[in-house]
């Protein structure tokens, strides 16, 4: 659910109360994407913001997991903003996708589609297209790399500075 300040100058206490619901609240207020129910937000600087709450949500619908929360999504987004803030014609693509996107999503676009399914059934019709790649592409590195990530997975980082893999568990054999 998107919650959009409508150009009034920061977002009021009534605002915030009345977007609360079941699920997931971005809110929508001037230059930036927040969350008040998890208490993070992010300021966009070359993507409009709805774009970018809109890239939050496809990146929870292309790599799916429960446990991480919506922050280590926006901080993989972020990156696609600052790539448009160099880059005009990225910076269109984007753009462009997203009104794509929404455009199939039908009546109140993408992001306010209530079910993962119906929002994956329109990801599947984009798939193929420039603007579904570099999204894709861009948040295999941008979610995977962020180090705070690593735990939810299991993954315990690089071994090379510990002494490697081989010295650290590797070579335990028990189950043979």
């Amino acid at each position: 659910m998107v919650t959009v300040n409508d150009g009034k100058p920061g977002l009021s206490r009534r605002e915030l109360l009345k977007g609360g619901g079941i699920g997931a609240l971005l809110v929508i207020s001037g230059s930036a994407v927040i969350s008040p129910e998890h208490a993070w937000g992010l300021e966009t600087s070359a993507l409009k913001p709805e774009t970018v709450a809109t890239l939050i949500q496809m990146a929870r619908d292309i790599y799916p997991h429960d446990q991480l929360a919506d922050k280590y999504y926006a901080i993989a987004v972020k990156a696609h903003d600052e790539k448009a803030g160099k880059d005009q014609a990225y910076k269109e693509l984007v753009e462009k996708g997203v009104a794509d996107l929404d455009a199939k999503a039908g009546g109140g676009g993408y992001i306010n589609q209530s079910w993962e399914d119906q929002r994956v059934a329109v990801l599947e019709q984009i798939e193929a297209t420039p603007f579904f790649q570099a999204v894709r592409g861009g948040l295999v590195v941008g979610l995977y790399n962020q180090k705070a990530v690593w735990p939810v997975f299991g993954y315990e980082g690089e071994s090379y500075s510990k002494g490697g893999y081989i010295d650290r568990g590797f070579d335990d054999i028990e189950w043979l």
